[in-house]
């Protein structure tokens, strides 16, 4: 509910029962940052007070950690609240690497998404119409309906859209939309977004309005595909910052499809888990054996994870791409860092993301949730291909040197990594 952005909605496929065991999605205790908050907040041991026209968004972006930097704005009508969202009140979105925050000026709620450990995507609402406090209500089936399709990996997820949307913020669903990652053209990026900050020659679908005239997309002439800030565009006053940050955007991009590859993990390997279970009961073999067929099984969402988290299909940038806000620094420093002071968090921006590309998300709380045979062969396909080992065309575009430095970087700065990491090939 909080990123996205999917405005058609469908059901998922039948082969991740996230409903029944052992997900139990619908009926499991969540165990995010908005689960502890919602906590601390019924119990009264924190008091979320109200400030300005946003009510209560920057009192719970201070008790999540989210910076204010990373907002970014989306006026199409593709979300929850849809009829208050236009290009002169776009929904704010804010972020950090385990919530998301969607904001609408005039709104009656705050919504939130929370990555969770165990179950991937949760979504809450909080009442903004409160006095005192607040409700944090856990929604599921309404956000389903949208959250859960082929474009979040069949699994309860986020994505980012982009869609030509008209001046009124209606999309254009007839010229087609995309599905944003870092793999996306960024020609096909932000349609229905604004976008601050430069892009140099590299042109996107941000800032512009379109019209729909005789079958044919017309952008409107008043649009300005490059801003700084939006604050000849709209009224900032209702909103935290007048920055929709280019650099924010490119990293949520790359970070909700990695979280939803994630939890996809996590979800086959339970339900591999389950049904060995069941099969060496019927046969009285031991409870954890795992056969070599249930293990191929763990296979395939590791190999998914490995090639997205090394950005091996990455798209390639072509001139340099700067922030407006302060986002990009406050998100290189929260490290952790090697005794080199490199970071999986450090930016290129010139050629690709990130300087060192190797998804910072393997320091996620989801990531090291993952049950044991699937990060386990996570780990040996990663530590293959940083290694050398592998050298297959799937990964050339690792050089030697970029491999050694992201070996090097986990190695100082990632605790749990098997013994073998730190060996010689």
């Amino acid at each position: 509910m909080a990123v996205a952005l999917a405005a058609c909605c469908v059901v998922a496929r039948a082969d991740l029962p996230y409903e029944r065991e052992p997900i139990n999605y619908m009926s499991a205790e969540a165990q995010d940052p908005v689960a502890g908050l919602q906590k601390l907040v019924e119990s009264k041991k924190l008091v979320l007070e109200k400030e300005g026209p946003q009510g209560y968004l920057r009192a719970v972006l201070q008790a999540l950690d989210i910076p204010v930097s990373s907002q970014v704005l989306v006026f199409s009508k593709t979300s929850f609240q849809s009829s208050r969202i236009s290009p002169q009140t776009p929904r704010a979105l804010y972020f950090n690497d385990e919530v998301y925050i969607g904001y609408v000026k005039g709104g009656e709620s705050i919504e939130f998404s929370a990555v969770d450990p165990e179950l991937g995507a949760v979504f809450y609402l909080l009442d903004q119409t409160a006095d005192e406090t607040p409700e944090i209500e856990r929604r599921t089936h309404d956000c389903l309906q949208c959250h859960v399709s082929g474009k979040t990996q069949d699994v309860p997820g986020h994505l980012v859209r982009s869609i030509p949307t008209e001046p009124s913020g209606r999309p254009v669903f007839s010229a087609g939309s995309y599905i944003s990652t870092h793999e996306s053209p960024l020609k096909e990026r932000w349609g229905g977004w604004y976008v601050t900050g430069t892009t140099g020659s590299q042109p996107h679908m941000g800032n512009i309005l379109t019209r729909l005239e005789d079958g044919t997309l017309a952008p409107d002439a008043r649009a300005e595909a490059s801003l700084m800030d939006v604050s000849k565009r709209l009224n900032v006053r209702p909103y935290l910052s007048s920055h929709s940050d280019v650099v924010a955007l490119l990293v949520l991009e790359h970070q909700v499809k990695m979280q939803n590859l994630i939890a996809v993990a996590n979800y086959q390997a339970k339900l591999a888990m389950q049904y060995a279970k069941e099969i060496n009961k019927a046969f009285g073999e031991p409870e954890d054996a795992l056969s070599e067929s249930t293990a191929r099984r763990f296979e395939s969402p590791a190999e998914h994870l490995v090639k997205y988290m090394l950005f091996v299909e990455e798209t390639e940038l072509t001139d340099r791409v700067e922030g407006s806000s302060p986002f990009a620094a406050e998100f290189a420093a929260r490290g952790p860092r090697d005794p080199q002071g490199r970071s999986l968090r450090d930016f290129d921006l010139s050629t690709r993301l990130f300087k060192y590309p190797c998804s910072y998300l393997i320091y996620s709380k989801a990531f090291d949730a993952l049950p044991a045979p699937v990060k386990e062969r996570t780990y040996r396909r990663l530590w293959e291909v940083l290694s050398g080992q592998d050298r297959s065309p799937a990964y050339a575009r690792r050089t030697p040197e970029e491999r050694k430095a992201i070996l090097e970087i986990l190695l100082a700065t990632k605790p749990d990594l098997p013994e073998y990491w730190r060996t010689t090939p």
